[in-house]
């Protein structure tokens, strides 16, 4: 594993480094201070990669999740990295890719005690709360179809932060008081093998492990577009390529794409 200058005391390459399973060895690791996003950062920096790697901040000033949405964060209140990883295939086979990592995840963080459920389509909830976010973007480099894979994990919630989010969120004290290189280490140890399955089986592999954690498996559900409801039905779970199926009012199920598009329980 290559070694990056770090610019802050408590996220160290070296000690991430240190706890990084011997599959994650290929993977670099950069620690900055602060940065706009650790995404956009990765996505100008790609015509220069030739292997994977992760770019962690102490604090994003300008993160950012889907459909143009903020990350609130403050410092030392949340754990934000990117992970920029080459695929062989289309994008459009990466089309259930955020639903395997939010899989990696839960399993990461329930072998630290912390039992989550998943949002389709990329959100982790503890206790029906926000806990943690994925942001994917994609890019074509070298014949490769590259993904960066942005996390935002909350730790601590101070309430002012609550408030200027206007929601209620979710946050892992017993996370917060642990090593964060050794909480990064662990994800990343999570997320490589994911990767690794999902470049050989797609998301197929993944579908029983995310319905067996979906947070709203036979309940009535809305799905929303730019704010606007579009349809509403019983979700039931996701299919192999990673759309949600929705049960409407005359028992007829059909799939539903990711794209914009949010899910909200009734």
């Amino acid at each position: 594993m290559r070694a990056m200058t770090t610019h802050t005391p408590s996220l160290v390459v070296e000690k991430i480094a240190a706890h990084c399973s011997a599959l994650a060895q290929s993977v670099a690791i950069e620690v900055v201070a602060q940065t706009g996003s650790t995404n956009a950062d990765l996505l100008a920096r790609l015509p220069t990669f030739s292997s994977p790697l992760v770019l962690v901040a102490e604090t994003q000033t300008a993160g950012r999740g889907r459909a143009g949405r903020s990350w609130l964060s403050a410092p030392g209140s949340s754990l934000t990295f990117s992970l920029a990883w080459p695929f062989s295939q289309s994008p459009q086979a990466l089309l259930g890719l955020p639903l395997a990592v939010g899989v990696a995840l839960a399993d990461a963080l329930g072998s630290l005690d912390v039992t989550v459920r998943l949002k389709w389509p990329n959100d982790i909830l503890k206790d029906g709360k926000k806990l943690a976010g994925v942001l994917i973007e994609t890019a074509n480099h070298s014949n490769q179809t590259w993904a960066v894979i942005g996390v935002g994990l909350n730790l601590l919630m101070p309430e002012e932060l609550e408030q200027q989010i206007g929601r209620p969120v979710a946050d892992a004290t017993w996370l917060a008081q642990m090593d964060r290189n050794q909480l990064l280490a662990i994800l990343i140890n999570h997320l490589v093998v994911c990767l690794q399955q999902f470049s050989n089986s797609g998301f197929s592999a993944f579908v029983p492990s995310w319905n067996a954690f979906h947070a709203y498996a036979g309940q009535h559900v809305s799905i929303l577009d730019q704010g606007q409801i579009t349809q509403q039905g019983v979700a039931l779970g996701v299919d192999a390529s990673g759309c949600l199926l929705l049960q409407d009012q005359r028992g007829v199920v059909c799939s539903i794409m990711a794209g914009d598009v949010s899910l909200r329980p009734i």
